[in-house]
Order: C-alpha cells, then sequence, then structure tokens
C-alpha cells in the first residue's frame, strides 16, 4: 500500500478545450497546486493524468481519466490517492460524478479534493451529489449563454464557428472578431471556384487536382491528397460569398461582414452547376495517348468512345471504338491517327485572318461600351426586384402567423428561403460597381491570344492546353462516324460568333445582283462566267 512508509498519489488535472491547454496554463496550475498539496500531506506522486475535453458526458471517453483507470488496473497490488483541484475538474456531470466515484472505489482508490472534503457518510453523500449538480447546472447555463450569443452574432452577420480553410481570425473593431483572408490559402480557393464557375474546371476532380497542384494549399492526407468532402464543402459553403449562416439554429443566409472570396452570383452558378451536371469533355484518367477520348461520341448511337491499344504481329495499334453493344457501330475499330487528324482540321478552319482580328476588335469593342451603359442603368431595377421580393416575404409571414397546418407551416417555409437567395442576388448586383475590374484592351488580348489559334495551342503537347481546347472551343461532344467524319461539332459561343462573321452560314450573289445594270430587262449569265465575276459576302 505504502511505499517505505510513503503514501503514493497519482494527479488527475483538466480543461475543457485544446485551445486552453495550448493557450492557457490552467493545466500547470492545476499540476502545482495539486503537487504542494501531496507535499503537504506527505505524499509520493507517481504520475499525472492530464485532460483537455469537457467534463460532460461519459468520462470514458477522455484520454486522461481512461489512461488513469487503466494504471491502476494494472498495478492492483497498490493502493493511491487519487488527487484533484476542483470538485469540477472531477466531472460536470452528477450521473457520471457517481459512477466514477464507484469505479475508483472498486479499484480501492481514495479520492482527494482541495476545495471539497470527501465524507463517506450519508450527510456527505448528500452534499457531494448537490455539489456535483450545482456543476451540472452552472455547465448547462453557461452552454446556453454561450449559444445565444453565438446565435445573436450570427444574425448580426458574424461568422462564430471555426475559420474555413481560407480565413483566419482577427480581433474587430467593434470588439470580437471576424474572418479576414488568410493567404496564400485564400486566392488558391478563389480561383478554383471561379474557375469552376467559368467551366475551367469542368468536374469536382478537375478541382481536386487543381488544388493538389499548389503547394501552397493544406493537404487533407500526408500523401498530398484532398478528399472529396473537402470539395464538396468549398463549393457549396456561402461562407465563401460573404454570407453566413447556421441552419441548426434556424438561422437563414445573410450577408456577412467579412469579405468573399467571390460574389454571390458566382456562388449560384456554382450551385446551379452541381444541381444539374456539366458536359465534362475530359475523363479522369485522361492521357497523352488518347487526347479526345471522352470528347468523341459515336455518331451512330451517341455513346462517348472508348480508346486502347491493339497488340499486332509486330508492333502495337492505338484506336478509338464504340463500347455500346447494341449499336450496329459497336466494335469499328477507327485508328486513332485518321480522328486525331480530322480532329487538327476541324482546329485549323476555327483559325481567322489578322484583318478578322482588327474586325472583330471593333465590333467588341462596341459590345463592350454597350454592356457599360447597361450595367450602369440596371442597379436601380435590381433594388426594385429586392423591394418587390421583400414585401412578398413579409406577406408570406403573415400567411405563415394565420396558418395551423404544420405541411403549409413547411410550404411557405421553404418559398420565403428561396425568396431570401433571389433577394440576396438582387442586392449585392445592385452594389456591385459597374466599372470592370480590367481594361477591354486587356481581356481582348488575352482572348484572341486563344480564339486566333487554338490549334497551335493543341499542337503545344501539354496535356492542361488540351483540356483548355477542348472545354472552350466544344460545347458537347463531336459526332464521329468511320467512313464519314465527323458529323457536327458544336462550337462554343465565341466560336459561333466568329463563324458567322467569317461565313460559315453565308451565300454568293453576283455583284450585279447587288448592283443592278441599266438594262431593265433580266440578264442569262452563264456558269463560266458566274466563276470568272468576283463574289460580294453578304
Amino acid at each position: 500500500m505504502k511505499e517505505g512508509g510513503i503514501q503514493k498519489a497519482i494527479i488527475y488535472c483538466r480543461v475543457s478545450s485544446k485551445q486552453q491547454r495550448i493557450v492557457g496554463s490552467g493545466l500547470d496550475s492545476q499540476e502545482h497546486r495539486c503537487r504542494t498539496y501531496a507535499a503537504s500531506k506527505g505524499y509520493h506522486v507517481v504520475d499525472v493524468f492530464p485532460d483537455d475535453v469537457s467534463g460532460a458526458g461519459d468520462f470514458m471517453k477522455r484520454p486522461g481519466m481512461v489512461s488513469l483507470l487503466k494504471f491502476l488496473d494494472e498495478n492492483p497490488q497498490d493502493q493511491y490517492v487519487v488527487i484533484f483541484d476542483d470538485l469540477k475538474r472531477f466531472a460536470r456531470d452528477t450521473v457520471f460524478h457517481i459512477q466514477l466515484r464507484q469505479e475508483l472505489k472498486a479499484r480501492d482508490a481514495e479520492v482527494e479534493c482541495l476545495n471539497f472534503q470527501f465524507e463517506d457518510t450519508p450527510e456527505g453523500e448528500f452534499i457531494e451529489t448537490i455539489l456535483a449538480a450545482q456543476g451540472q447546472l452552472e455547465r448547462k447555463q453557461n452552454g446556453r449563454q454561450s449559444v445565444q450569443k453565438m446565435k445573436a452574432r450570427v444574425e448580426n452577420g458574424y461568422w462564430v464557428f471555426s475559420a474555413p480553410r481560407g480565413y483566419r481570425y482577427e480581433k474587430a473593431k467593434g470588439g470580437g472578431k471576424v474572418l479576414v483572408r488568410d493567404e496564400p490559402a485564400a486566392s488558391i480557393i478563389q480561383e478554383a471556384l471561379e474557375g469552376y464557375a467559368s467551366g475551367r474546371f469542368a468536374t469536382q476532380t478537375e478541382v481536386r487536382r487543381f488544388l493538389e497542384s499548389k503547394p501552397d494549399y493544406p493537404k487533407d492526407t500526408a500523401k498530398g491528397e484532398i478528399r472529396p468532402q473537402t470539395i464538396v464543402r468549398l463549393l457549396t459553403r456561402p461562407i465563401y460569398a460573404g454570407y453566413v449562416y447556421a441552419p441548426m439554429w434556424k438561422i437563414s443566409t445573410r450577408k456577412g461582414h467579412h469579405v468573399g472570396l467571390i460574389d454571390y452570383a458566382t456562388h449560384q452558378k456554382i450551385k446551379e452547376k452541381l444541381e444539374k451536371g456539366v458536359y465534362a469533355p475530359i475523363r479522369k484518367d485522361y492521357r497523352s495517348d488518347f487526347k479526345l477520348r471522352g470528347a468523341v461520341s459515336c455518331g451512330t448511337c451517341g455513346t462517348p468512345l472508348t480508346a486502347g491499344w491493339s497488340k499486332g504481329k509486330y508492333k502495337r495499334y492505338a484506336y478509338y471504338w464504340c463500347r455500346q453493344k447494341s449499336c450496329a457501330k459497336h466494335g469499328k475499330m477507327i485508328a486513332r491517327d485518321t480522328l486525331e487528324s480530322e480532329f487538327r482540321s476541324i482546329l485549323k478552319g476555327l483559325t481567322p485572318s489578322k484583318s478578322f482580328v482588327k474586325l472583330a476588335h471593333e465590333m467588341f469593342k462596341d459590345c463592350w461600351e454597350q454592356q457599360k451603359a447597361f450595367f450602369s442603368s440596371t442597379s436601380k431595377q435590381y433594388e426594385r426586384e429586392a423591394q418587390k421580393i421583400e414585401k412578398e416575404i413579409g406577406s408570406l409571414v403573415d400567411n405563415i402567423v394565420q396558418a395551423n397546418n404544420p405541411r403549409v407551416i413547411s410550404a411557405y417555409e421553404k418559398r420565403i428561403d428561396e425568396l431570401e437567395s433571389q433577394k440576396l442576388v438582387f442586392i449585392e448586383k445592385a452594389s456591385q460597381v459597374s466599372v470592370p475590374k480590367h481594361t477591354f484592351e486587356d481581356l481582348f488580348e488575352l482572348s484572341m491570344k486563344f480564339l486566333s489559334n487554338p490549334l497551335k495551342l493543341w499542337d503545344s503537347g501539354r496535356l492542361e492546353l488540351h483540356q483548355l481546347v477542348l472545354k472552350l472551343t466544344f460545347s458537347e461532344h463531336l459526332a464521329y462516324c468511320k467512313g464519314e467524319g465527323f458529323l457536327n461539332s458544336k462550337k462554343s459561343l465565341p466560336f459561333r460568333v466568329l463563324g458567322s462573321v467569317l461565313g460559315d452560314e453565308k451565300e454568293m450573289v453576283p455583284l450585279e445582283r447587288i448592283e443592278l445594270s441599266a438594262s431593265p430587262l433580266p440578264r442569262v449569265r452563264s456558269t463560266t462566267e458566274l466563276q470568272r465575276r468576283p463574289v460580294r459576302w453578304l
């Protein structure tokens, strides 16, 4: 029981959170007081068991307490005194307090507290139970007050939970803390979100690959990988658009005091893409040996072509083919070089002349000026729409007060949430500055670098540029049929505009059909003559 006539003792100390353990000195203070107490009693302290978890709930979920009980089980031949600083450090739950006392008693361990004298009498047990219940009451009251304060702060537009990736907390001027950008993660996340909304990243997998390629972005695993659920959280959380929310407290989405990484309209685009799904021309297992796998479909059944290598007598051959068994073209091999050569021909035909680039510059310049004027005149319209929605929300709230049917109330609440989201979009649009962030010349130069020569990017041999060309040039799968070639190539909007100006949908008429000759009689001309005469594009 005793070592050389000295009683053995172990110390248990606890703080309520890991942050208190790191920032404060609660554990050290408790241990010092307990050691001083043990020395005054003549006890020999064998070990110390600290914890940094809440005193509520099952004590078997506290690592320090589990280790303490295990230590007692491994040394049944000795009797120990368990010393702790205050009764609240022992447990702040009445039921578990009593159970923990029984567990220690079953192991022949005595319990001593610096601020309370245990007595093995009915009166002593009664007082101990009252104090344990008081600790539980204080814990629940503190928890309720904390939740009330947090709810009020969220309602006022402040985020009160753990700082999301890309943000960190700073002290606000009026008190409390506010989220601020945490670089370089904030800029990386902003690029990823805007890229997904604009179509630069067609799938969540591409967003994940982009983030994994950034050395400065924190990873989820030691291997440098990011979990899929992390991508879902990044794409779906309104916090990145500058808004706060707390569904568990029935607090709807509202404008926050922190600056968003993206605007709310971009967040809505991301949300729509997640709900509808998008055309993704690039497979997850995209490789350089089959550049068009996933982008070209069968011209008969519409199924995306698969690809692979076929082993010949002396070497291996690369083919594309339709994998749909019910298709008439199933298993019909298409040589890779043939298909990709015809694809290069399509890209080559998209290259405009230098004179057209100059013409496009003037056209886009006019559109740019018109759009600037349009956006500057629509701010008041957005404000009127927001006010109109606010009136509709007020009307629905009045209907909820009068309704008694839970299903009707639920339907009203759902509609109010939808209207709140629409209102936020209008308010944000109205508050946005109409002056563009970049000049027209900067944007036009960057755009025309791609539009003027997509074939050059394709021939670069870089996988990321192949993906860029496929996503920005074509808006859906290219249909291909063996023996006939590409049946269609529905281009993206910029190239459709270029095609209409370049003459994909034009027809030729003789010069005189525009500038009529002086003779009133119709003039019949031969085919040879028509071929010799110049033509004019309409």
